[in-house]
């Protein structure tokens, strides 16, 4: 098994999101990898810079961080072959290893562009170096750079960040930080390909929350009421659990609700509506045990909600 620790710099519109294409609004410029074994040990890399064809000048912004001229870029390698020489330079089988959540994501839109999705099958399952880190040495929620990932763990400075390999490699020494407990049952999953079908549905138990990632829906209106999407289950023992406080959309259009098993005690559901490229709708829902204190937040911050609601349409109608 390889671990594949990866990251991107990838290019935008130079003239404004008004005329950035929009199936691939990030497009990569460069990859940069290290292999480790499955000793944590590196044994190689892989760096590619890359030739546009979408963007013919690099965004101001892009410029400033990365410090990579448009010229360095007109020789570099065809997104299209710079991809497959990277998928088999990873081996046969391979784990993904990424700071932050985004570059699996991005490697797949920059793969799809070229009609080459095939060639990395999805979803995708990886392992947030990022969140990982968090878990290890923090609270689990907050979200730290990789310069003060590296500067905390007294890792030496020996090259500057925001070019991808040394921003790999400064990750895969992070990585080699983190104790195996605190890696293996913390993956992440990412859904760019999200599941079609009813078969396809992700279920996930993860050590502290579960996950489950519903099929397909044409109609945004019909995914609450499938049964399986709106089911509230322990996260301990799986078993469905009482409904205290009925779904319900917060500010940030996101279904919260509270249910209670007998034997673990209060559960706390999310529910993240998302849509696809193609004008579908998928829903991501998380459940975990909070306490009662934290079940009470969420009937007032509920109370709150429907409060305003009921004053605005008062005002409303006069």
């Amino acid at each position: 098994m390889n671990y594949i620790v990866f990251d991107l710099e990838w290019n935008q519109s130079p003239s404004g999101k008004k005329y950035s294409n929009s199936r691939l609004p990030f497009e990569i410029i460069e990859i940069g990898a290290v292999k480790l074994n499955e000793r944590m040990e590196t044994v190689d890399n892989f760096q590619r810079l890359i030739k546009p064809q979408v963007y013919n000048w690099i965004h101001d912004s892009i410029h400033e961080v990365i410090h990579v001229d448009y010229k360095d870029l007109v020789n570099g390698t065809p997104f299209p072959l710079a991809a497959e020489e990277f998928l088999e330079w990873c081996g046969p089988e391979w784990r993904f290893f990424t700071w932050g959540n985004q570059d699996v994501m991005e490697l797949q839109r920059n793969l799809k562009y070229y009609e080459m999705l095939s060639k990395l099958p999805g979803p995708v399952t990886y392992y947030d170096v990022q969140k990982l880190f968090s878990i290890c040495y923090e609270d689990g929620k907050i979200r730290r750079s990789l310069e003060y990932a590296a500067d905390y763990l007294e890792i030496s400075k020996n090259q500057g960040f925001h070019r991808a390999l040394a921003d790999a490699y400064y990750t895969s020494e992070v990585l080699k930080k983190i104790e195996p407990e605190c890696i293996f049952p913390n993956s992440s999953i990412d859904v760019y390909q999200n599941p079609r079908k009813k078969k396809d549905e992700i279920h996930i138990s993860y050590p502290t929350y579960d996950k489950f990632v519903s099929r397909e829906f044409v109609d945004r209106e019909k995914i609450m009421k499938d049964r399986e999407v709106n089911s509230t289950r322990c996260p301990v023992c799986h078993l469905p659990s009482r409904r205290k406080i009925r779904w319900f959309i917060n500010n940030s259009k996101m279904y919260e609700s509270v249910s209670l098993c007998q034997e673990h005690g209060y559960v706390k559901g999310k529910i993240k509506i998302r849509r696809t490229e193609e004008e579908r709708y998928y829903a991501i829902k998380t459940l975990k045990c909070v306490t009662k204190e934290e079940a009470e937040e969420i009937r007032d911050k509920r109370e709150s909600l429907r409060r305003r609601r009921q004053t605005k349409k008062r005002e409303a109608y006069g």
